[in-house]
Parts: structure tokens; C-alpha cells; sequence
């Protein structure tokens, strides 16, 4: 019997951000929307029903997203919760 291989880690999938803003330090999805942050770029890319929109993310660090049933997206930041309305678009 042959010795059990190592894992290899998990495949994170296809990018679906903007190729120039490189690897997101944190993305993940919830109900049909998913994110994605860049804090080198301060960018916060969100995709919702096949369409992407980047906020400037200014000195936020986004750490994750809540949902409501109502569909409005909550952010974790170091310093409590952002909204997008919160942010300004750049696209």
C-alpha cells in the first residue's frame, strides 16, 4: 500500500476581478454576490447578477460580507461594519 499524499491546496477558481488589481487579500460571496479586496489598490471589487462594480475602498480593510434578506451588503472592517453606499464607485 502506498503512503497517503499531501493535500494540495484548494484551487481558488478563475479570477473575475480586474486582472491589473492582482490577488484579493480576502474575497467571498453570500446570496448571489460575491467580493473581492485589494488593499494595496484600496479597491473593493463586487460582483451582484453578472455585473462588477470597484469602490475605492479608502483606508478601510475589508474582512468579510453580511447579507440581509433585503439584499444589502454589509462589510467587516478592523473598525466595525462599511456599506457600499459608504463607498465611492471608480467604474
Amino acid at each position: 500500500m502506498e503512503p497517503m499524499m499531501p493535500m494540495k491546496p484548494m484551487d481558488g477558481g478563475d479570477a473575475w476581478w480586474p486582472e491589473n488589481l492582482g490577488k484579493p487579500s480576502s474575497s467571498g460571496s453570500q446570496d448571489g454576490m460575491r467580493y473581492a479586496f485589494f488593499p494595496d489598490k484600496k479597491r473593493l471589487v463586487v460582483e451582484t447578477d453578472g455585473k462588477t462594480k470597484t469602490y475605492d475602498s479608502g483606508d478601510h480593510q475589508i474582512s468579510g460580507v453580511q447579507q440581509a434578506n433585503g439584499g444589502q451588503a454589509t462589510f467587516s472592517d478592523k473598525d466595525g461594519t462599511v456599506e457600499l453606499s459608504d463607498l465611492k464607485a471608480v467604474d
